[in-house]
């Protein structure tokens, strides 16, 4: 297989440095910060803190403003190209956040009020807008966030999926991280001073960095993307490992993926937060990989920290560094720190520049790093072998019925599963030590990964609403001590990608560590990410989905829980690597499109092998139809049976499992337990047992309602 080449035809930010490349340039080469004073929400006591804040934002919208922040970094990437892209990937950590906040402050209970609280509704957003109708994916894995959507990005473009993708990060300000950071003694009073002897810490900043990328040749490219690389510290939960292994491993690999030696570098862009562990860190990882360093610094000297969309803004600011030859300066910087062995830029400086090393780490020690050079100076496409399916080697599921063998054996039956599991019983495996600070969805994410028998050397994870406990107690706590008393513990633990940098820790998994948060389809997402960035060489990785029922949170954010109703929650967990020796089945998604697409049942049809294939190998059809999408999924399901014209049993799973975002996880557990016992029985068929053989060797988990989504398990 051939590896394509992947251009930058388009870049797009809003950040406190400005609104377009233009302006962002002007403040770089003015070497000034835009950071000021908080206005951006009120604060009930106290003088605000320093912050970076977008302007040019209109602040009367109907949209939270996350929301409106990708929209226009999004605009820019897209001027002059004619065609919508073919697929969105955004990095994000607080979706509608800062409207959730105003609407739970004033006790609103109009759940219509929540519709666009969720992380992925920013990527639906951009979807509807730009009439992009293939896959629109959500990633969350903190600070990297942006990078790693960038990373994912490439790979759909160099194996061939896709033609164009926009990709990128994206965050506004809003009180969850502003008290958050501050909570945990992060934040610099003074403002941010990268690598400086005196630096206390970070300033808090939002915005919006977008690339449109492709593997069509534009006219005039703003550059290549060359290579990306992933890792995880897996040491602790908020701070980084003292020795940056973690950082040395993506710089490294992003390196390795390129093809590119470190003398090749002209230029690095610092991660570079002003917190004294993170940039000695940091440092330590640079002398180790680089025997001489090119120039360097930090541009959050003069943004903040974007968080999410940090990642995005400086791949952007790595365009603008590329074309014009200008090398930021370190802004805010008086006197370097010499125990970290670095001399930052301290002017702006202009010389040409062949490549970029950009660099982006978070909580959770998800670490990224991006190689983007001049077009046409790096060699060509290389030759990369295809790779083996994913084959599943163990599993483990948690329901209201209890764990594995309680769920499976009641869903055998055809009996309900819906409901929340004692966290007693979700917690007796695990180490008291670990799981004392835990709350109830990094509790259940540990227990399904533990049960699921394996070692994994990377992790992904999919969420819809995240952990949902610690970020409830934290803005109740925020608002009844007036804002003076946030709860450190439930900051760290409410970021989406917390649950499973828990379980990275807990089995010393270095690899990529990817949480992605898709709603209804957040299970698919990251069984998506794991296909896409899971290496051939590497070892066992872990796919996970889970989500927590709240009694606050879950009927207000989730369209398809009503108020009163019985909650129900859990997940399931796979242990899967390339090797199909002993395993119980292989498992794909071959499909994930908008239903907004012209012909999409069809074109589901076909993905899947066309309606003789399925006639002849598919066994048993496991439907998932949120209750929201009722109406729209009931209709797609009817037409996917009338054009295949299968005789198999169709199961609407979410009958068994309750309404919650996780579901299709449990779902691809059921399918995978009729493999280990080789039939599909009776209580799910309704009628007779259906013996899985050489022949009826299939069975398919389908999601229908806003997007059409095809699982596919296979016999070995």
């Amino acid at each position: 297989m051939t590896e394509r080449q992947v251009y930058i035809g388009g870049a797009g930010i809003v950040s406190p440095l400005g609104v377009g490349l233009g302006a962002t340039e002007r403040t770089l080469l003015e070497n000034r910060s835009a950071i000021k004073p908080l206005e951006l929400f009120p604060l009930m006591q106290g003088s605000p803190l320093p912050v970076g804040e977008a302007g040019g934002m209109t602040r009367v919208s109907v949209l939270p403003r996350t929301h409106m922040l990708a929209l226009t970094a999004a605009q820019q990437a897209m001027e002059g190209y004619n065609h919508s892209p073919d697929a969105i990937v955004i990095g994000t950590t607080t979706g509608g956040i800062l409207t959730t906040e105003e609407l739970l402050r004033s006790n609103e209970q109009k759940k219509d009020l929540y519709r666009n609280h969720g992380l992925n509704t920013v990527v639906s957003f951009l979807a509807r807008e730009l009439n992009c109708t293939g896959p629109a994916l959500t990633v969350s894995t903190a600070c990297s966030s942006g990078t790693v959507a960038i990373s994912m990005a490439l790979k759909m473009l160099r194996r061939g999926q896709v033609e164009a993708v926009l990709a990128g990060g994206v965050d506004s300000l809003c009180r969850l991280t502003y008290f958050g950071f501050h909570s945990l003694q992060l934040v610099d009073n003074s403002g941010c001073k990268p690598l400086d002897r005196n630096r206390q810490g970070m300033v808090v900043a939002e915005g919006a960095g977008l690339l449109l990328l492709t593997t069509v040749k534009p006219q005039n490219p703003y550059g290549v993307l060359l290579g990306a690389g992933l890792s995880c510290d897996a040491y602790h939960p908020a701070a980084p490992h003292p020795e940056g292994t973690g950082a040395f491993s993506a710089m490294q690999n992003a390196l390795a993926d390129g093809g590119l030696s470190p003398d090749d570098i002209s230029y690095i862009n610092l991660h570079g937060t002003g917190t004294p562990d993170n940039d000695l860190a940091e440092s330590k990882a640079l002398h180790k990989l680089f025997i001489s360093l090119p120039p360097l610094s930090s541009i959050k000297g003069a943004s903040g920290h974007s968080l999410a969309a940090a990642g995005g803004i400086e791949a952007v600011v790595s365009t603008i560094i590329l074309s014009r030859g200008l090398l930021p300066a370190n802004t805010g910087l008086q006197e370097v720190d010499p125990e970290l062995g670095l001399t930052p830029l301290s002017d702006p400086l202009e010389c040409p520049v062949r490549a970029v090393l950009s660099n982006s780490f978070g909580f959770g020690g998800n670490n990224g790093s991006l190689v983007i050079g001049k077009a046409d100076i790096f060699s060509g496409p290389v030759e990369v072998p295809s790779r083996r399916g994913l084959a599943i080697h163990g599993y483990s599921c948690l329901t209201g019925a209890g764990a594995t063998a309680a769920s499976i054996t009641r869903m055998h039956d055809g009996g309900s599963v819906a409901g929340r599991a004692e966290l007693d019983m979700i917690s007796k495996n695990l180490p008291p030590r670990l799981i004392r600070r835990l709350k109830r969805l990094p509790r259940i994410t540990l227990s399904l990964a533990a049960g699921a028998r394996g070692n994994p050397d990377s992790v992904f994870m999919g969420t819809g609403w995240g952990a949902l406990s610690e970020t409830c107690d934290f803005l109740t706590r925020l608002k009844d001590s007036k804002e003076q008393f946030p709860s450190p513990t439930d900051f760290v633990g409410s970021v989406h990608n917390g649950p499973a940098s828990q379980v990275a820790i807990m089995f010393g998994a270095t690899g990529p560590n990817i949480t992605t948060s898709g709603g209804d389809y957040s299970f698919e997402q990251a069984l998506f990410a794991a296909e896409l960035m899971h290496d051939e060489s590497a070892g066992p990785a872990v796919i996970i989905g889970a989500d927590e029922g709240h009694d606050i949170f879950s009927p207000l954010f989730d369209p398809s829980i009503e108020q009163g109703s019985t909650l129900a929650d859990g997940g399931a967990a796979f242990c899967v690597n390339r090797k199909t020796g002993g395993a119980d089945c292989s498992i794909s998604i071959p499909y994930y499109e908008s239903s907004r697409a012209d012909g999409a049942v069809a074109a589901l049809v076909d993905s899947l092998g066309g309606v003789s294939f399925l006639q002849n190998s598919c066994a048993l059809i496991l439907a998932g139809i949120p209750a929201a999408s009722r109406r729209e999924g009931e209709l797609q399901l009817e037409q996917f049976m009338a054009q295949t014209k299968l005789s198999a049993p169709v199961l609407r799973y979410r009958r068994l499992t309750g309404e919650f975002a996780s579901a299709s996880a449990v779902a691809a557990a059921l399918a995978v337990s009729f493999f280990e016992t080789g039939a599909v029985p009776r209580g799910i068929t309704g009628r007779s047992e259906i013996v899985i053989d050489s022949r009826m060797n299939k069975i398919l988990v389908l999601g229908f309602g806003s997007y059409i989504t095809a699982m596919e398990f296979s016999r070995l």
